[in-house]
């Protein structure tokens, strides 16, 4: 089959890989229909993640179950299904609530970041533990908006559930990429006021405004959410760049008693963190891995009634065999370019 292949540093390649096979009776093979790259993506393809070439990329995908093993219950052969970016053994209660960042056997795994797990930027893909990481796309929800349904969509979610957002709270989402702007549309479902969200790029700062929030441009962020908050600072901040620049201001933009809630994805091996300043505000600081089908059963409903319509992400939509490409857009930030998604029949 096709896929596309980390060969090292900004290298990736579209190339011919074995066939995947169902590894256990609990596993399942997809036939991908669509699949995303995620800002996640690009700490791997900028180098910054220590994986070995030859890895197939990707965990934001959905597809056709084309084979299950004997001890699937809950897919069918046939059935278009949306699969959990984030998966863990399948079978303790943790996993089973959908928690699987607290897997009990400790066998949490991102698709596509490791070679136990190759990804879904490919025409087909293996997946373990099936039933408890796929689900059938339901009716209301479209192909696009169940690519979102895989990772990305639950991380913006998951940021503002872990920032206690109380109705009428001021917050401010550091970041208007994919995963800030989705963290933008789920703050708005938990009654915040005003969401400043901050960026140094001016097209993702104007979607931002067009989806209900007030865009900052950073170079005035410090001035701005100065003067909106009467020097308090914002009840809340998430973050969702994952620098250790951008994990500072929000600390420092945050007010006494508030909470800062990291989704940005950072890979450095230790963050100055602020110690003095975090205790003598009495902060909140919140940061994980989000436990993608827990929290389906709140987001799904949402996207399937139109009250989120998180495919206003999408600006580009590519070909498997222009992967390649793709990522060198998405990375350069050129044509506009925000989220990308990936058909693997073209």
């Amino acid at each position: 089959m096709k896929a596309l292949v980390y060969h090292g540093k900004e290298d990736m390649r579209v190339e011919s890989v074995p066939d995947p096979t169902p590894r256990d009776a609990r596993s399942a093979l997809v036939k991908v229909e669509r699949a995303a790259i995620c800002g996640s993506d690009l700490h791997l393809y900028h180098g910054d993640m220590p994986v070995p070439p030859g890895l197939v990329v990707g965990h934001e995908f959905v597809g056709e179950v084309m084979e299950t093993g004997s001890d699937v219950a809950n897919v069918r052969v046939g059935d278009h299904v949306l699969v959990s970016g984030v998966i863990g053994c399948g079978q303790c209660k943790r996993c089973v609530r959908g928690e699987v960042v607290r897997c009990e056997r400790k066998q949490t795994q991102v698709f596509g970041v490791g070679p136990d797990l190759p990804g879904g930027q490919a025409e087909a893909v293996a997946v373990p533990g099936a039933d408890h990481a796929i689900r059938p796309i339901p009716e209301g929800v479209s192909v696009e908006q169940a690519v979102l349904l895989t990772d990305i969509l639950p991380t913006g979610y998951f940021g503002a559930r872990n920032a206690d957002i109380e109705p009428g709270d001021t917050v401010v989402v550091i970041g208007a990429g994919p995963v800030g702007l989705l963290a933008l549309l789920s703050a708005q479902l938990f009654g915040a006021a005003r969401i400043l969200v901050v960026d140094r790029v001016p097209e993702r700062l104007a979607l931002a405004k067009e989806l209900g929030g007030i865009p900052v441009p950073a170079a005035e962020a410090d001035a701005t959410i100065a003067e909106l908050t009467n020097e308090q600072g914002a009840d809340r901040v998430i973050e969702a760049v994952g620098s250790d620049a951008t994990i500072l201001k929000a600390i420092d933009w945050v007010r006494p008693a508030g909470t800062v809630s990291v989704i940005g994805v950072n890979t450095s091996p230790s963050v100055p963190f602020p110690m003095v300043l975090a205790l003598m505000k009495d902060l909140t600081f919140r940061i994980g891995l989000v436990p993608v089908p827990e929290l389906w059963p709140a987001l799904i409903p949402l996207v399937a009634s139109g009250r989120l319509q998180p495919e206003r992400v999408f600006t580009h939509r590519m070909g498997l065999s222009e992967g390649a490409e793709a990522y060198r857009l998405f990375s350069a930030r050129e044509d506009g370019i925000l989220k990308v998604l990936l058909d693997p029949s073209r």
